[in-house]
């Protein structure tokens, strides 16, 4: 009688488990309790530091295995950690140079190739650099050297940031159409049997005159948030935004998100898990995580 009821209990609970679509694995995300409407650091203490710099975080579909930068300005390196034989690793070195920096790492549909940016020089002659996107790939346990994207996607200016939707298309920001710094928009480069298309600029519901950059697309396209710098209804000195397409697949004027997301401070590099669930960024140079409920009210 007594096993009985033991197997109907276990039984009941796998079938909640369905149910309310719960995943029994609690060691996701580095095992950390998730957040509310409210934005907490991620491992505060732990990862993010108030003496160091950690930004550009992103997790694996499965959400165990994480990437981020971290480092001097200018130097930023890459450090991971993995789930494995049921503990979480150290936060291990993927790459680092002693001249230049490798930061905004980001995972292709696929996890064999992590992109990141870097103004690692192409050649001999690529004097003085400027960020272009790069990759590296899985090579059993490991990763190959850093490739350069290619000319389909870096130019003779700086490209940054990188985020894929479903169809493997690749979204970025890039400053190749102004000599200007503070002037980077966000383009779309359709994804080919060979590469990309001509990447193209987005829509001026997106882009303005100011400063665009750190777009994270939804693999469905549905949204986009991105951060921007310059705009009348700042709350601070870079802001996240937010926008949807409507019924006729363009994309709405972005709004910004405003308390408690953004701070007075820079807030930036945005990443939303592949289940949906959970908006990072960085703000005032620390990793924060949030529930994406709050990102309903904007729809």
């Amino acid at each position: 009688m007594i096993k009985t009821l033991e197997m109907n209990k276990s039984k009941i609970l796998i079938l909640a488990l369905i149910l309310c679509g719960c995943k029994a694995d609690v060691n996701q995300y580095l095992g950390q309790t998730p957040p509310g409407n409210i934005p907490l650091m991620f491992m505060s203490g732990t990862l993010s530091k108030r003496d160091t710099i950690e930004f550009g975080s992103v997790f694996s579909q499965d959400g165990l295995s994480f990437y981020y930068a971290t480092g001097p300005s200018g130097r930023h390196e890459i450090r991971y950690s993995e789930y494995k034989e049921g503990q979480w690793s150290p936060f291990n070195l993927l790459i680092k140079h002693p001249d230049y920096g490798f930061n905004d790492p980001f995972l292709s549909n696929d996890e064999q190739r992590l992109y990141f940016i870097s103004r690692k020089p192409k050649d001999d002659r690529d004097i003085p650099p400027n960020h272009d996107i790069w990759y590296v790939e899985k090579e059993g346990d490991g990763w190959s050297d850093p490739i350069n994207a290619g000319p389909q996607i870096n130019s003779d200016k700086n490209e940054y940031y990188i985020s894929f939707s479903d169809d493997g298309s690749m979204y970025f920001s890039t400053n190749k159409h102004t000599n200007s710094d503070s002037d980077f928009d966000i383009y779309r480069a359709q994804s080919t049997a060979n590469g990309w298309e001509e990447p193209v600029r987005l829509s001026d519901a997106i882009n303005t005159s100011a400063y665009e950059a750190d777009a994270f697309v939804a693999p469905d396209e549905s949204y986009i948030i991105f951060t921007s710098r310059g705009r009348n209804d700042s709350n601070g000195s870079i802001d996240l935004y937010i926008s949807f397409k409507d019924d006729g697949d363009n994309w709405l004027p972005a709004k910004n998100l405003g308390r408690p997301i953004n701070s007075r401070g820079p807030d930036y590099c945005p990443f939303v898990t592949k289940d949906g669930k959970y908006l990072f960024f960085t703000s005032y140079n620390d990793i924060y995580w949030v529930s994406t409920k709050v990102l309903n009210q904007f729809r």
